[in-house]
């Protein structure tokens, strides 16, 4: 697997630009800013979307599909999404490409392939859906309408980092429309609990739940909820997001529905999503200067068996050792690999699987069949034990849930001990820049107030805490009343 990989404490970024390639999770490709998801960085994905799948089909909501392509009138038609998107937006303004005369082999633009209108390739899909919603919404009975759809996106980005920003990204956006206000607010509050339990259950990253400040909202909500998450660095990391867009899109659309009185009113809409930003995350969260750990509820594989052998006929006994063992947990659900590749030594093979974060592996040699035992290993804590044969069954069992909560539990401790309160601006400052993490200070709810806290430190509002205690206090900034602390972290 070659060099090791650079420390932590040395350089975080390198760290984890090199575990990205070297777990085999994805490479940048030979489109500047855009990614190769590998087999295995999608297998975690994939396994991230069944879950999530599953939890929005439980809360009511359906898949649909919408075009990649939004007509620039109709991208227009909601100034404040469209304002919000615009430096960020690919643009399609012709449709044939023709041979070069001056240049033989070589393609040009064919001016006389110009598209009567310009498409914009989505970089959300409020736009092209609320189009649509105007065909599918006469009356109240067509109500509410739970779309979720699984699709990619491009957000124009000049500084790229593999599933942390990049040009074209996966994820899932939900649009709905709803007869109330209260109906909608409660579906994004929802939402957001949705990604929050995911998060926290699945992943094992602990979040925080709030609500956006008004500059950092969705442009076109009226109110974004949100989950932050703390990385090993000392910065937040926006982990999924939640918006009531009041009935903006609506009115930009013309969406009216008729009300059980038949008077005409306009729907109510929310969007949400997460995208393989999570997957970020993930390999943040949880990873270590070995590699990549995994919390077993996503790894694509739980336990790895690795045989130990000098000769074929050492091997063939191996495998008919562990073959029962193999049998059992896969009728068990467990997702186990048998690697037995001989083109690799058992060193080689136990490195390969400690980079890739698979949470358990065992080895059976010739001495584990003669004294009836197995060699287990937990890769969260790096720690290895010799376990009775009969007993693995049970210890697996036990460590795919202990590794799980072990790992949401060091989260927790982490993210607890890197939030701290600051009362003053120079003691802001000071936890900030020497310490990182979220800092919890009261703010006067002005924009003029953030962006000048922003400017001096680079912090951001990651939300103002939706189970936060009302407080009051002065602005660190401005010294003016201010009625609750908000989080302040530097974020990726």
């Amino acid at each position: 697997m070659g060099k090791k990989l650079t420390k932590r404490e040395d350089d975080y970024s390198k760290w984890y630009n090199e575990l990205v390639v070297k777990a085999d999770l994805a490479e940048n490709s030979s489109v500047r800013g855009c990614m190769v998801i590998k087999p295995y960085g999608y297998a975690i994905w994939e396994n991230m979307q069944k879950q999530l799948d599953q939890m929005f089909k439980d809360t009511g909501h359906q898949n649909a599909y919408f075009p990649l392509f939004v007509p620039k009138s109709l991208f227009e038609a909601e100034e404040k999404n469209a304002e919000g998107f615009a430096k960020e937006c690919a643009i399609v303004t012709h449709y044939r490409l023709k041979n070069d005369t001056e240049n033989p082999g070589k393609l040009v633009v064919d001016e006389n392939a110009k598209l009567e209108e310009e498409l914009i390739v989505r970089p959300t899909s409020e736009a092209i859906i609320w189009s649509t919603y105007k065909k599918w919404i006469q009356s109240y009975r067509d109500l509410p309408i739970l779309i979720n759809q699984w699709a990619n996106v491009v957000r124009w980005e000049m500084r790229t980092r593999l599933f942390l920003r990049t040009a074209e990204f996966l994820w899932q956006e939900g649009h709905t429309a709803h007869e109330t206000k209260n109906e909608a607010v409660e579906e994004a509050i929802t939402m957001n609990d949705v990604y929050a339990e995911f998060a926290q259950n699945y992943m094992g990253m602990p979040v925080i739940k709030g609500i956006k400040s008004e500059s950092e909202r969705f442009a076109g909500a009226e109110e974004t909820y949100c989950i932050e998450a703390m990385m090993q660095d000392g910065k937040a990391l926006q982990a999924g997001t939640s918006h009531f867009l009041g009935q903006n899109f609506a009115k930009a659309f013309d969406v009216k529905y008729a009300n059980k009185n038949g008077d005409l009113d306009y729907v109510w809409a929310t969007s949400w999503g997460v995208s393989t930003r999570l997957m970020g995350a993930l390999i943040m969260t949880h990873s270590d200067d070995n590699g990549l750990v995994l919390p077993p509820k996503l790894a694509p594989i739980q336990v790895v068996i690795i045989p130990i052998y000098r000769s074929e006929e050492e091997f063939n006994l191996v495998c008919n050792y562990v073959d029962p063992v193999i049998k059992k947990l896969k009728s068990k659900g467990v997702s186990v690999l048998f690697d037995k590749r001989d083109s690799y030594k058992p060193g080689y093979k136990f490195n390969e699987h400690e980079i890739k974060g698979v949470p358990i592996r065992i080895v059976a040699g010739p001495k584990d069949i003669e004294s009836s035992t197995l060699e287990i290993f937990r890769r969260d804590k790096m720690e290895k034990e010799t376990i009775d044969f009969d007993k693995v069954y049970s210890k697996v069992d036990f460590l795919i849930t202990d590794i799980q909560e072990n790992l949401y539990k060091k989260a927790q401790d982490f993210t607890n001990s890197s939030t701290r309160k600051a009362d003053t601006f120079e003691e802001f400052k000071e936890l900030i820049n020497k310490k990182g993490g979220f800092v919890s200070a009261h703010w006067d709810g002005t924009k003029e107030s953030e962006e000048k806290i922003k400017r001096e430190t680079k912090a951001t509002i990651r939300l103002i805490p939706i189970d936060g205690v009302k407080e009051k206090g002065n602005c660190i900034y401005s010294k003016k009343p201010s009625q609750q602390r908000v989080l302040f972290a530097k974020a990726y």
